[in-house]
């Protein structure tokens, strides 16, 4: 068995990060803690230690979706995985994210994300194939992606 991921939210919206929080345990692993703004974001990066961190784009403080990444990658502590519905505004980088789920998700597909998540953070590259609705980084692709 795989140990659990330990996950932090990024999420402006209450309603949409109680839901996450509570499919993310549902599905077995924890939540260390959820931030609404950059700066509750960078404090909770500081003082949790955090597997991977879902990341809404655009907070209560604007489009620093993209700067919490940012963040977290200069850290090396955490992957990223951006939660959006606007899927273009991410940077063609994706500011050092592994992938993007595009908003609204289901629970099958966030829980099909998150098993392909556990295995590639645990033991990578995952070995399941990849989730509908959960699309690779460019960087990421060429790493997690399977050979043919």
């Amino acid at each position: 068995m795989i140990e659990p991921l330990k996950v932090l939210i990024v999420e402006d919206e209450a309603l949409l990060a109680m839901e996450l929080e509570s499919l993310v345990e549902d599905a077995g692993h924890s939540v260390v803690g959820w931030a609404t703004s950059l700066a509750e974001a960078k404090d909770m990066v500081d003082t949790t230690q955090a597997d991977i961190a879902f990341v809404d784009i655009h907070l209560t403080d604007g489009p620093t979706g993209i700067d919490v990444a940012e963040y977290i990658g200069d850290r090396k502590n955490s992957m990223v995985i951006f939660m959006t519905a606007n899927p273009k505004r991410i940077p063609d980088h994706f500011a050092g994210a592994i992938g993007v789920i595009a908003k609204p998700y289901t629970m099958n597909g966030l829980t099909s994300a998150l098993r392909y998540l556990q295995e590639g953070v645990r033991r990578p590259p995952p070995k399941s194939e990849r989730p509908a609705g959960f699309t690779l980084s460019p960087a990421f692709e060429t790493i997690w992606a399977p050979a043919a």
